[in-house]
């Protein structure tokens, strides 16, 4: 009994360590009035961010903001930061109060999470959703190679920041660690990746509003990037790191895997014997791989139809499916059969193109055929998530209930795009275009 004392006591010390680790970031925000709840920090003023304190009203949206009795509001967007680990957090928002309200809220870069939740004055609704925060640690020697140009973005800045914009009311925000949930990785290109400036948008920041908090999307992809430069940069390194069996991955490469040129490359070289390199690694760790074939441009011939311009490698990543028996989400398909819909000209509103003066320092038009805006990555995601069904993925039954199908030959018109725009803007293409 006595050799089994030391053991105890180390169980019990564990015990209480990881307790009182959980419940140090474990927190709950309380605004416009002082809080009666437990560990509660009541935030009263337009306290701005600060990284000693660790929380506050980031990027000067503080001198926007209305404090009430029990809430705050803004006609612009308000960005609330907290200082944060790595992991995934569940995010609990009390919206409402005493004015009508319609409230959309985005974490991190841009990832939507609420969209447009309308609410009647005296009426309010607590909403939760799980939010991954990185970091480009592997481990001790190892980092992602984040490039220059990203690592400002608020993916890569140690805390947490919420966005609400619309006419927003909100009461409280509370955060806690989200232990049990699974996680679905993303890994592709500029047309996956969370874009973190407007008005460039991607499907894998606007798939995140249609799972339930038990699902955690943790998108590594990149602009720019390739198979061999995302292996090369360590984001498969970091997934592998970080993916537990079950977990699932999407795949899309293939815009700029098509411009390497030279013997051994293409479709049916490095580009297959890539994507065949990252299933097999993945399933080694139990992940479940699921290939995405690559958005299509937005470029139409004469007669309406739509040019194909990506060669072979749409075909080569249907061959690997097949090969090696993986769930294939064919979204240049359903990217032609929406563009088509659309035709040449309504197709416009889905990708970045605006008149010059449209944005901030924006003194040229933007005229891009590759990279979408918010309506048109909520289109893509939207072909994501139907097919996802139609396939029957276990990962379905995380979708949130009572979601519409979606028909990619009767896609959604703009002009019923209500989305309020974030406020902070970019004039400079993704890496890739």
């Amino acid at each position: 009994m006595k050799h089994l004392k030391p053991y105890f006591f180390l169980l019990l010390y564990s015990i209480f360590f990881n307790a009182t680790a959980q419940n140090k970031l474990n927190k709950r925000f309380d605004f416009g009035t002082k809080s009666n709840e437990n560990n509660a920090i009541s935030i009263t003023k337009p306290l701005v961010y600060d990284s000693t304190l660790g929380y506050g009203f980031d990027f000067q949206s503080a001198k926007n903001i209305k404090f009430k009795k029990n809430f705050i509001t803004s006609k612009k967007s308000i960005y609330f930061s907290v200082k944060l680990p790595e992991g995934n957090y569940k995010i609990d928002v009390v919206l409402g109060g005493k004015k009508c309200s319609k409230t959309t809220v985005k974490a991190e870069s841009r990832r939507l999470m609420l969209k447009e939740i309308t609410l009647d004055k005296n009426h309010t609704e607590q909403h939760a959703f799980t939010v991954n925060v990185r970091s480009p640690k592997i481990n001790d020697t190892e980092y992602i190679k984040v490039k220059d140009r990203d690592k400002n973005q608020l993916n890569w800045d140690d805390k947490l920041t919420l966005e609400f914009s619309g006419t927003a009311v909100v009461q409280s925000i509370n955060i806690s660690l989200a232990t049990n949930v699974k996680t679905l990785f993303l890994a592709g290109d500029s047309t996956v990746t969370d874009q973190d400036l407007e008005p460039w948008a991607s499907w894998g920041q606007f798939i995140t509003n249609y799972f339930s908090n038990e699902v955690v999307i943790a998108n590594y992809a990149e602009s720019g990037a390739t198979l061999s430069s995302f292996k090369g940069a360590k984001r498969l390194d970091k997934i592998l790191t970080l993916m537990k069996p079950n977990d699932y991955v999407f795949i899309e490469f293939g815009h700029n895997d098509e411009k390497i040129k030279g013997e051994g490359n293409g479709a049916w070289g490095l580009y297959k014997n890539s994507l065949k390199e990252f299933i097999s690694k993945f399933r080694e760790k139990g992940g479940i791989p699921i290939l995405v074939t690559p958005t299509q441009r937005r470029a139409f011939n004469d007669d309406g139809s739509l040019k194909p311009t990506h060669g072979d490698f749409p075909d080569a990543m249907r061959k690997v499916a097949i090969d090696l028996q993986v769930p294939l989400i064919d979204v240049t398909k359903m990217t032609t059969d929406m563009y088509e819909s659309w035709g040449d000209e309504p197709s416009r509103k889905a990708f970045v193109q605006y008149p010059a003066n449209t944005f901030p320092r924006q003194t040229e038009k933007l005229e891009d055929n590759t990279h979408f805006n918010s309506f048109g990555a909520n289109e893509i995601a939207k072909c994501i998530v139907q097919s996802i069904k139609d396939l029957k993925l276990d990962i379905a039954k995380y979708i949130k209930p009572d979601l519409p199908n979606y028909n990619p030959k009767k896609p959604d018109n703009f002009s019923d795009w209500t989305l309020p725009m974030s406020t902070r803007f970019e004039n400079i293409k993704p890496d890739g275009n």
